[in-house]
């Protein structure tokens, strides 16, 4: 089977303003990518549909929603500091969501081995009751709870990679043991959360890992923790489907970050993650993409993740002592949780 992509050109429509970073022409580095002639004929690319009311509502509270739906009368609203609706907006929030659902549908009835998603806007800072951080709703928060809902999933594993800590993706599953949320991201960084003691509460404690990791860190740092706490954590809750946030502004080359991942970076953290899936749930994972600003990065990022989606093993990374105090330091912290964490 190939790997699915799900896009619209239409989400280009979303207008941020002139100079916002999160603009149309990441879109244009996502047709860019799919047009890519290593990838010809890997790829099935797949039509999304919009998401409907109720399914943005099993996670966000209608205040919001009826605040999003007010942005479509004016030609600009400010939603936070960063985060601009056009008339458009409203419309085409629903479809960036529908392109991950779209993508669950179509990996859980077995048409693609496995599928990326290519929202816009993007979508892990939104807050159940807030848009924020370029967001307006959280895509892969309301593809989880629709995943449960709709294929009764009783274990769902999000991966966030993207350099921001996904607050709002966090707060939607902080008491929730059915959805393990484990973000690697700089710190400190926007929005100022993922810190290694936020592991959830209540039933939820122990399925919020968070990997803080300096500024200047890069490929060698990324996969000695994806390979010693990302994909052990992983293996050891066995979930139905994984989920990533995919964000590509680790990349050196992003204006929005300070780390120093590479396309082989993100190529080698994505075999990993499509092995795990490979693993424990029939391949079955979905990336949907989130930040990644430096639009050539983004395009090249995207290509080598797909490669690896698509089953191109990428080179080795010898990691060496790697980020040792940061691994050790999560060890430490999540081996109460985590039988695969004790040493």
């Amino acid at each position: 089977m190939t790997t699915g992509v799900v896009f619209s050109e239409e989400l280009k429509r979303h207008d941020t303003g002139s100079g916002h970073p999160e603009s149309p022409t990441r879109i244009d580095a996502v047709v860019r990518a799919l047009a890519d002639a290593s990838l010809e004929g890997k790829l099935s690319q797949l039509a999304p549909r919009a998401a409907d009311k109720e399914e943005i509502l099993l996670v966000h509270w209608d205040r919001l929603y009826r605040e999003i739906a007010d942005s479509a009368s004016h030609d600009k609203t400010l939603l936070d500091a960063d985060t601009i609706a056009s008339r458009d907006t409203f419309e085409l929030a629903h479809l960036a969501t529908g392109t991950v659902l779209t993508a669950i549908e179509e990996v859980m009835e077995g048409n693609v081995a496995n599928a990326f998603a290519f929202p816009r806007p993007p979508g892990h800072h939104a807050k159940p009751d807030k848009a924020m951080g370029f967001c307006v709703f959280n895509h892969v928060a309301i593809a989880a709870k629709f995943a449960q809902q709709r294929f009764q999933l009783k274990k769902i594993l999000v991966i966030d990679f993207d350099v921001h800590h996904g607050n709002g993706t966090q707060k939607a599953f902080y008491t929730s043991p059915e959805v393990l949320y484990i973000s690697t991201h700089q710190w400190p960084h926007y929005p100022g959360t993922g810190a290694l003691a936020e592991c959830g509460k209540d039933e939820g404690e122990g399925f919020t890992l968070n990997v803080p990791m300096s500024p200047g860190m890069g490929d060698r740092e990324l996969a000695r923790v994806f390979s010693e706490l990302v994909i052990p954590v992983g293996l050891e809750f066995e979930p139905e489907l994984i989920l990533v946030s995919a964000g590509f502004d680790g990349h050196a080359d992003d204006p929005l970050g300070g780390m120093d991942i590479t396309r082989g970076g993100y190529a080698r953290i994505s075999h990993e993650i499509v092995r795990l899936a490979e693993t424990v749930c029939s391949g079955r994972v979905v990336f949907a993409l989130e930040g990644g600003y430096d639009v050539v990065a983004l395009e090249r990022s995207i290509v080598s993740t797909l490669a690896s989606m698509t089953g191109e093993r990428p080179e080795a990374q010898n990691v060496d002592n790697a980020a040792e105090e940061l691994v050790t330091e999560v060890r430490n912290t999540h081996a109460r949780y985590w039988k695969c964490l004790k040493k």
